[in-house]
């Protein structure tokens, strides 16, 4: 997938997923007044890019790294039906006051999207 080929607001997912940031970071790759705008606005973009198999909504869970410690990494995929649902929380959309990640949404790029198709 080619730049040229996905709207400002879908390279804006599409970036937060290579990023692997939680998603309250693609506001901050958004343009006014979608960066500060009701979610259920950027929904159906998210949504689109789903199911074009380009991204996968995930929560992030507890990880041991190989060195030891603790950490966090993207779950299994939320199931496509219920997207809709847990995308309608605002707070999935907004920085968590505690800094804390765990739980909170992510993107991750598929193998589709890493294939550049």
């Amino acid at each position: 997938m080619s730049r040229s080929e996905i709207s400002d607001i879908e390279y804006a997912f599409v970036l937060n997923a290579t990023e692997m940031d939680i998603l309250a970071g693609v506001r901050g790759d958004l343009e006014e007044p979608l960066a500060f705008g009701p979610a259920e606005d950027l929904v159906p973009f998210l949504l689109a890019l789903v199911d074009r198999g380009v991204v996968e909504v995930c929560r992030y869970i507890p990880w041991t790294p190989p060195e030891g410690g603790s950490g966090f990494q993207p779950g299994p995929p939320i199931p496509h039906d219920d997207l809709p649902d847990v995308l309608a929380a605002a707070e999935e959309w907004t920085y968590p006051e505690d800094f804390e990640w765990l739980g909170r949404l992510t993107l991750v790029r598929t193998d589709t999207l890493q294939r550049g198709r």
